[in-house]
């Protein structure tokens, strides 16, 4: 069976799954297991990694950084700027701070994590300077909504963002009423960050809802691989789940192989409908 594949940039067309690291990093004790799950990943072909310098106050990027060593070329890596640190000399001091931790000279795509201290135009200076420098490849931008997209695209240079990370599973659907239809026309791949959903209450009720399990059930799979499978069922859309163990890192690599039918897609459909209005950008 074909697994799903996301083109993310001229030429460079990955895994539609990923593998993101919020979370890594906070515990010392967990550094080998986080370490290892990295690297499985990484094996089964699962070379995209998000992370980010706020994760972990940068611990998460030393993870990746020990995770990748050795295999840099494999791996396209991805990291993120803080809104305050996201132009002038602000930001090359923090993309050189990235670099350190990760190990690396470049990050293939360097995203802004949320918009704040610095105009959109400023943000859009910076990047291509760390491009000018060769610290970035590509660049994108994280939590932006569909009328911060339409003022992006009015900056000198703003049509070059490649990508927009957003939170996206099947329980919070808003960006299929206008963002993710307009992110598809101009053909930017979106990230899907949580696509299981945060833990507690709303993720339990994901993974126990009985639409899911039944599907699970004839699939002979977990639910969450079908809730990642529905995530990577829409085109253009990748998801970037947290594995720190190897067993998970596997089961989200499996996910890749699941088609879901015309059917079970409308029987999720009907479990968790879409807004038919605008709704405002779920973050967390």
């Amino acid at each position: 069976m074909s697994e799903k594949t996301v083109t993310f940039t001229e030429g460079l067309t990955v895994p539609a799954i990923g593998q993101g690291t919020w979370y890594m990093g906070e515990n010392a004790s967990q550094r080998r297991n986080e370490v290892d799950a990295l690297r499985a990943g990484i094996d089964l072909g699962l070379t995209l990694i998000d992370t980010a310098e706020m994760y972990a106050d940068g611990a998460a990027e030393e993870v990746v950084g020990e995770a990748i060593k050795g295999q840099r070329e494999k791996v396209y890596l991805v990291s993120k700027v803080y809104p305050w640190n996201a132009g002038g000399q602000k930001g090359i001091a923090a993309c050189n701070a990235s670099l350190r931790r990760l190990g690396t000279d470049h990050i293939d795509l360097y995203l802004l994590h949320w918009r704040g201290n610095f105009g959109l135009d400023e943000t859009v200076e910076l990047m291509e300077t760390l491009q000018q420098q060769g610290k970035i490849g590509r660049w994108g931008v994280s939590n932006l909504d569909y009328d911060d997209m339409q003022e992006l695209w009015g900056v000198k240079g703003g049509m070059a963002c490649a990508t927009n990370q957003v939170l996206y599973h099947l329980a919070s659907r808003g960006i299929e009423y206008d963002l993710l239809p307009w992110c598809q026309q101009q053909n930017m791949p979106v990230m899907a960050y949580c696509p299981l959903a945060q833990a507690g209450r709303l993720r339990s009720g994901l993974m126990n809802h009985p639409v899911v399990n039944d599907i699970a059930r004839i699939h002979q799979v977990s639910a969450a691989q079908i809730l990642l499978a529905w995530v990577v069922s829409h085109k253009g859309v990748m998801a970037i789940p947290k594995a720190a163990t190897i067993e998970h890192v596997t089961e989200n690599a499996g996910a890749l192989a699941i088609a879901l039918s015309a059917e079970e897609l409308l029987k999720l459909d009907n479990a968790f409908p879409a807004p038919d209005h605008k709704t405002a950008l779920d973050v967390v």
